[in-house]
């Protein structure tokens, strides 16, 4: 008895698992047969999700490398250093480092001066460092220089005209041991022997050493320090120690752990990476939609291949993991391309850019591509993820539907009515007014979260919004007594949620155009705008093109401005000083200003403080810097300038789109008395009457000593180039468009070829009552038009919904900058007519396997 009941249940058993794996057989040739009917539409939703992947992995990657270098070559550098006192760039008073070195909690402290140094020939700079071996041996060894020939002597350390270049300065300079380094110092060049090497492990960042008293007389920095490297006895707390010493260092030098400096790097390029992992995401999101599209469509076209499973007894949970499942499939094949993708896409950049991602962040860094795994994971996690999630709605409809109705012909649009609800605006509703308060919430630790909440509702309120929006568009459109107009009409207006696929559909992707076009439109016409107020003189003058070791000395100045044929010279000192340890140095920059029209010089946001009888002298911030610091007009605020806390009045705020952590501007006169510095960096100058730019710029260096290191333009070559950094920047930017674009277009390809097939039915009865194919062919035309025409119009309003936010919040609380909003419309024309287009074309490109079909074999399955 309990043998045969045993056999029995053994039997059922059996049956069961043959008939799960009958179940299970059957739906892999269901979704193999789907793929092998139509490999470009899953291509396509494979495609939407690598490229969402591929960017963000691949921004992840880019990043991740240059701040993992960046930070190995800080801890390598820095050595057995517990602190760094570090002071402005133009450094400190040298009696600072005796008193240090003194105390009691100190085990070795090394001076350092530290100097960017334009290298002849060279567009870039080369950071040199000079050190006191005997002390850097003790704090930061790597900073010593390894003489690698044997028979050299050992006195190079100390020599005067000796440097040691790390592997990556040699292989950037093109030099070897025993070559020559120029280097410009004011306007005159400074040779130095190339006698060794760096030990230094890290082999990406370019550095060269000196011996620090070679380099305060070579470069020009006598008396100065800009750091000092400090070792603790053994259990010193270094916190406490920096708090105990901070009364006993001037303004604007202060204590800090070294390897903070890495991580105040990666705060200046950290806003731009977020910025580019959430357009990332947008375009994943498209993706994610697009996959809805077509499995909604898939599943409309296999509605009775899926009623006949549901009456075989297939429950409606394996029909929802059936569907699922292959959505899936989808996400895991596009986000394992798109990882593969960004890996090429990281290591390319990497290559031939480097690690600023067009930002100009990294510069000097050029570090190599290392596969992250746990990076990798993450984003295949959100590919699979938007594929599923553009599944699930498709697959619930497709289970929910009675397998004798999805038997039957002419149930597409019933299948439809819970995907596309046509009845109410409230939802949209809903999803914009939160959108719209999202967008007033302010930063999150610096990051324009809310701000990614706002663009992302607005979007899914527009994708709703789109049933509602086609059935009263094409209701309300007149109807005409032709038979083509009037059947397109009556089929968009009548099946509100066939007809909404493709809208909503363009609405994803042309709104993410739109808004893209708009923000780079409105900041590059902002940076152009504030370049023409900022540059007034015909011709600007710069000692060197980059770093702080050329500069313009007080005679220097006297001799341009003496140059027959200069009517006016106005000189600029600029350089860097630290407010919070906290965030990156806020640049300080001395120029002639008049207090009473600060306007004449700056582009201001409002208006200006008026001088009274205060003699505190003025300042006037840029909006990164009122916003970081919390300023106003009229506030007081304390500068480290000559190594003194000197008190200032906020008299004005200007706009400043080249720096994003802030600027501040003195007048040239108080900057000199404060500090004794007659050094200027640039000047502004005005040829006399009837003399010409070129004319001028040749005089100056005919007069001048060192002239032909000199670097002149005019004002619309500074623009030209500022703009091409623009475009360099934007460079991610215009690819991720480009990227919407062909999705969007993509897209409208497979939805329209999907409803098409789904609709053979109907063009066979069209063919039975007298309709030729061409006129099917014209009618689908005409309805790819109008359908566009409406998704263009709606992702037109979007877009710039969501441009408002990116200018007017995301920008803000990302970058602290302000513009206006400026519409492109001449290329968003070109975009809205290259979709209309393009979905016309494609709506008849993607039916011609529907207007193939016999007129008699296309009505016979008609039950």
């Amino acid at each position: 008895m309990i043998s045969g009941d045993l056999r029995h249940g053994v039997r059922a058993s059996t049956a069961r698992s043959s008939s799960a794996r009958a179940i299970l057989s059957t739906a892999a040739a269901l979704i193999a047969g789907e793929s092998r009917s139509h490999p470009l539409r899953a291509l396509v939703a494979v495609l939407a999700i690598a490229a969402g992947v591929a960017m963000g992995y691949a921004v992840q990657l880019i990043n991740g490398a240059a701040l993992t270098e960046l930070a190995s070559t800080v801890n390598s550098l820095m050595g057995n250093a517990d602190l760094e006192i570090r002071g402005p760039r133009t450094g400190f008073d040298e009696s600072l480092y005796p008193r240090i070195a003194r105390l009691a909690d100190v085990a070795a402290a090394s001076p350092v001066v530290e100097v960017d140094a334009r290298i002849a020939g060279r567009g870039d700079v080369l950071k040199l460092l000079g050190v006191d071996v005997f002390h850097a041996g003790r704090v930061t060894p790597d900073l010593v220089g390894r003489v690698d020939n044997a028979s050299a002597d050992r006195l190079n350390l100390l020599a005067p005209d000796t440097v040691f270049l790390s592997p990556a300065a040699l292989a950037w300079t093109g030099l070897k041991v025993g070559d020559t380094l120029t280097v410009q110092v004011g306007l005159r060049q400074v040779a130095l022997h190339v006698a060794g090497t760096l030990p230094a492990s890290g082999t990406s960042v370019r550095v060269g050493v000196m011996d620090i008293g070679a380099a305060q007389w070579q470069l020009e920095r006598l008396g100065t320090l800009q750091r000092i490297d400090i070792k603790l006895k053994a259990g010193v707390d270094a916190d406490a120690f920096a708090r105990q010493i901070a009364a006993q260092l001037p303004a604007g030098v202060t204590a800090v752990d070294p390897r903070d400096n890495a991580h105040r790097t990666s705060q200046l390029s950290r806003a731009y990476r977020a910025n580019l992992n959430v357009l990332a995401l947008v375009a994943l999101f498209t993706g994610a939609f697009l996959v809805f599209t077509i499995q909604a469509l898939a599943a409309l076209r296999r509605r009775t291949q899926f009623a006949l499973l549901r009456a075989l007894g297939v429950t409606r949970r394996g029909l929802v993991a059936l569907i699922v499942a292959e959505g899936a499939l989808l996400g895991v094949l596009g986000a394992l391309t798109g990882v593969a993708l960004g890996y090429a896409v990281a290591a390319a950049v990497l290559h031939f850019a480097g690690g600023d991602l067009g930002g100009g962040y990294f510069e000097g860094v050029r570090p190599r591509v290392h596969f992250d795994a746990a990076a990798a994971c993450l984003f295949v996690a959100l590919g699979i993820a938007a594929a599923v999630l553009g599944s699930i709605a498709p697959a619930l409809e497709a289970a929910r539907a009675q397998p004798a109705q999805a038997l039957k012909a002419g149930d597409e649009e019933t299948h439809l009515k819970h995907l596309h609800r046509a009845r109410s605006l409230l939802g949209p509703l809903v999803a914009i007014g939160l959108a719209v308060a999202a967008a007033r919430v302010p930063a999150v630790n610096g990051l324009p979260l809310f701000g990614y909440v706002a663009v992302a509702l607005l979007l899914i309120g527009g994708v709703l919004a789109m049933p509602y929006l086609a059935r009263t568009v094409f209701d309300a459109l007149p109807r005409t007594q032709h038979a083509l107009p009037q059947l397109a009409l009556a089929q968009l207006a009548h099946a509100p949620g066939r007809a909404a696929i493709g809208p909503a559909g363009i609405v994803a992707s042309f709104s993410l155009m739109v808004a893209m076009a708009i923000m780079v439109s409105s900041f590059r016409i902002a940076v152009d705008d504030w370049l023409q107020l900022l540059l007034p003189a015909p011709l600007y003058l710069r000692a060197a093109p980059a770093g702080d070791s050329g500069f313009l000395s007080e005679s220097d100045q006297a001799t341009i401005s003496a140059t027959p044929g200069i009517a006016r010279a106005e000189f600029l000192r600029s350089t860097q000083i630290t407010l919070d340890m906290r965030l990156p140095p806020v640049a300080l920059i001395a120029r002639p200003i008049d207090p009473g029209n600060p306007a004449a010089r700056l582009p201001l946001t409002g208006a200006p403080r008026v001088p009274g009888r205060d003699t505190t002298p003025p300042a006037w911030v840029s909006e990164a810097m009122a916003d970081l610091y919390r300023l106003h007009v009229g506030n007081r605020i304390a500068l480290p300038v000559g190594g003194q806390s000197v008190r200032f009045v906020v008299s004005g705020i200007w706009r400043d789109y080249a720096r994003q952590f802030g600027a501040v501007v003195i007048d040239e006169a108080d900057y000199r008395k404060l500090t004794n510095d007659t050094r200027a960096t640039d000047a502004a100058l005005w040829p006399a009457h009837g003399v010409t730019a070129a004319q001028a710029a040749a005089r100056i260096r005919e007069r001048v000593a060192g002239g032909d290191r000199l670097s002149f333009s005019e004002p619309g070559e500074i623009r030209a180039a500022s703009l091409k950094i623009f475009d360099r920047s934007f460079a991610v930017t215009y690819l991720l468009e480009a990227v919407a674009v062909l999705i969007g277009l993509f897209g409208i390809g497979a939805s329209f070829g999907a409803q098409a097939l789904s609709r053979t039915r109907e063009f066979g009865v069209l063919r039975h009552l007298g309709v030729t194919r061409g006129q099917i062919a014209a009618l689908l035309v005409l309805e790819g038009a109008l359908v566009a025409l409406l998704g263009v119009a709606a992702g037109l309003v979007i877009g710039t919904g969501i441009a408002a936010v990116l200018v007017y919040v995301v920008n803000p609380q990302s970058f602290h900058w302000t513009m206006s909003l400026h519409m492109p419309w001449a290329l968003v024309s070109i975009l809205a007519s290259s979709v209309v287009l393009a979905a016309a074309v494609t709506a008849l490109w993607s039916a011609r396997s529907a207007l193939s079909v016999d007129a008699v074999r296309a009505v016979r399955d008609d039950w």
